[in-house]
């Protein structure tokens, strides 16, 4: 697997698009990372980490609009993948649905939202957008 991110995303994705109301995901530190942005933005219900086996598996309850059925998240884009890296500064992070959604960063300081990169004045690669 060349672009385990990409994998991530795709596998919200499907499942998303499925109904199911968990995903099971490989797990990896960066993948831990966008799934607590992922879990105090409001677009996850819950998650949880096995470490049972030796690489470890994250398990995400999606969240769905009870009277709709409609899921908190309308689409996920890979923004940076790897063979052409994405990178912003502090003041040139974009705005995701003119501020509706969310661009996840991986910084100096962490994985954050594109408003939290603002706030702390650093830029970083670009993950994905989320709305």
């Amino acid at each position: 697997m060349t672009d385990p991110i990409a994998d991530y995303l795709t596998r919200l994705r499907n499942a998303i698009k499925a109904r199911h109301r968990v995903v099971e995901i490989p797990a990896s530190n960066i993948k831990k990372e966008i799934t607590k942005v992922l879990f105090e933005k409001g677009f996850i219900q819950n998650y949880k980490f096995d470490e049972a086996t030796v690489q470890g598996t994250i398990k995400i309850a999606l969240k769905y609009n009870p009277v709709t059925k409609q899921s908190a998240i309308v689409n996920l884009t890979r923004v940076s993948k790897p063979g052409l890296r994405k990178y912003t500064g502090a003041k040139e992070t974009p705005r995701v649905l003119n501020g509706l959604g969310i661009a996840i960063l991986s910084t100096s300081k962490g994985v954050m939202t594109d408003k939290e990169a603002k706030t702390l004045n650093v830029g970083g690669e670009l993950l994905c957008y989320v709305y």
